[in-house]
C-alpha cells in the first residue's frame, strides 16, 4: 500500500509532516532534539517513500533510542500517517448524528495528548480598578482528587508531570529506634557522672540534680530497590522522586536500582535538587526499561554493598511488579539471605491496583514468600498512605 503524503495534496510537504510528526513524538514524551530531525529527513531520502514500513524501519532507527518508545512510536506512526480510508472514517465521525456513541480510543493517553491541537489561552479584558477580582475554583478539588485516585500508568504526559511534582509534596516519616549512643536528659537507667560532678562543683559539693544518660532516637536505616524494567518505566521515575524529597532529612538511605543489573543510585541522592537527581539516575541507569533479573541484582548487593544493610535494623524496600525473567531457584535464595540480615523487607507492588490479583509469576511467587508485607503503590493516595501503611507492617 502506498504511504498518502498529508498537507497539499499536489506538491506533499514531506519535510514539514516530518516536523509535525516529530513535535508529536516531542508532546508524547519521546526525546527527539534537531539533530535527529536531520537525521530523519535524511533517513527518508534514501528509501522508498512509497513503502509505509520502510519509512517506519528509518524513521525508528533515527527517532527512538529506548525500546520502551517503540510501542509509543509504532501507535503515533500508525495514527500520524493514516491511510485515506482511516481519514474518511475519522471525517464521517464529526458529522452530526441523532443516534449512537463513537467508538472510544484505545489510544494511549499521551498518543491522545500528542495528537490533539493545543488549546488556546481564554481571552478576557483586564478587570477595571473598581472591578473586584472573582476567582472561579469549581471542579478544582474534584480534579485533584480525580489525580490522587488515577493509575500512574493511565496519566497523560502533563498529569503526569503535575502528579511527579505533587508527589515531592508527600511525606514518609519513618519509625524511629533506640540507638547505642547517649546523651544526657532529664531520665534514663544510668547516671551521667561528668555532669554530677559539675554540678556538685558549681554547688559547693551539694548534688541538687542527678542528670541521666538516655538513648538517642534515630530513624529506621533505608535501602530502596528499584525495578526500572518497561513494565515498571512509567512508575520508576515518579517513585524515584517521591522518595528523594521524602527521604532528604534521613542520614542514612542507600538506593539501587535494578534490571539486569545493579545501579548505585546513593550519589545521585545526595543532591539537594530532584531533577538534578534525575538527570544523574538517568545516566547512572545503564539497563533502563529492559528486562528483569533480580537474582543477579541481589547478587551483585550481596557480593559489592552488603556493608549497606545497617546490623539487621536496615528497612529495605523492594520496588517491582515481580515479572522477573531470571531463574526462581537463585531468586529465592538471594532473598533469603536479603531477608536474614535486614530488619524488614516490603514489597511495594503496583499490581495490586488489579482487583484480585495473585502473585502468580515465577518472581512474584519468590517476593511473597520472602517479604514481610506487601503494599501498592500505583497512585498518588497510595503514597499518601504508604507512611501508616508501613508503620502497621513494622508493628506486626
Amino acid at each position: 500500500m502506498s504511504l498518502p503524503r498529508l498537507g497539499d495534496a499536489r506538491h506533499g510537504k514531506l519535510l514539514d509532516n516530518l516536523s509535525g510528526f516529530g513535535r508529536a513524538l516531542r508532546r508524547a514524551g519521546v526525546p527527539v532534539d534537531a539533530s535527529r530531525m536531520a537525521l530523519a529527513a535524511q533517513a527518508a531520502t534514501l528509501i522508498d517513500i512509497g513503502q509505509r514500513d520502510d519509512l517506519r524501519a528509518a524513521l525508528a532507527c533515527v527517532l527512538t533510542s529506548r525500546a520502551a518508545d517503540r510501542a509509543l512510536f509504532d501507535e503515533l506512526f500508525d495514527a500520524y500517517f493514516r491511510d485515506p480510508d482511516m481519514a474518511h472514517k475519522l471525517l464521517a465521525q464529526m458529522l452530526p448524528t441523532a443516534q449512537g456513541r463513537a467508538e472510544a480510543s484505545r489510544r494511549r493517553p499521551r498518543v491522545n495528548e500528542a495528537l490533539s491541537p493545543p488549546k488556546p489561552p481564554p481571552l478576557s479584558a483586564p478587570p477595571s480598578a473598581d472591578q473586584p477580582i472573582e476567582l472561579d475554583a469549581a471542579m478544582t478539588a474534584s480534579a485533584l482528587q480525580r489525580l490522587k485516585q488515577a493509575d500512574f500508568n493511565a496519566l497523560s504526559g502533563r498529569e503526569y508531570q503535575l502528579v511527579e511534582r505533587l508527589a515531592r509534596d508527600v511525606a514518609l516519616p519513618l519509625p524511629h529506634y533506640p540507638s547505642r549512643r547517649s546523651r544526657p536528659g532529664p531520665q534514663g537507667r544510668r547516671l551521667h557522672w561528668p555532669g554530677v560532678m559539675q554540678g556538685a562543683a558549681r554547688t559547693g559539693g551539694e548534688l541538687i540534680h542527678l542528670p541521666r544518660l538516655s538513648r538517642r532516637m534515630q530513624p529506621l536505616p533505608l535501602l530502596v530497590l528499584v525495578d526500572v524494567s518497561g513494565s515498571m518505566e512509567r512508575y520508576a521515575r515518579l517513585l524515584l522522586a517521591f522518595l528523594h524529597a521524602a527521604t532528604r532529612r534521613l542520614s542514612r538511605r542507600d538506593v539501587f536500582a535494578f534490571g539486569t543489573g545493579l545501579s548505585d543510585l546513593s550519589p545521585a541522592f545526595r543532591l539537594a535538587d530532584t531533577d538534578a537527581m534525575l538527570a544523574q539516575a538517568s545516566l547512572a541507569i545503564r539497563d533502563f526499561a529492559g528486562g528483569t533479573r533480580l537474582g543477579e541484582s541481589l547478587a551483585q548487593l550481596r557480593q559489592r554493598h552488603a556493608r549497606r544493610l545497617v546490623g539487621r535494623r536496615t528497612l529495605v524496600l523492594l520496588i517491582s511488579d515481580g515479572l522477573d525473567t531470571g531463574e526462581p531457584e537463585a531468586l529465592a535464595h538471594e532473598l533469603g539471605w536479603l531477608r536474614r540480615h535486614c530488619g524488614r523487607l516490603l514489597w511495594l507492588n503496583p499490581l495490586l491496583r488489579f482487583e484480585g490479583y495473585a502473585p502468580l509469576a515465577r518472581g512474584a511467587v519468590q517476593l511473597h514468600a520472602h517479604a514481610h508485607g506487601m503494599l501498592a503503590v500505583h497512585n498518588l493516595s497510595r503514597l499518601e498512605d504508604l507512611a501508616g501503611s508501613l508503620a502497621a507492617v513494622l508493628r506486626r
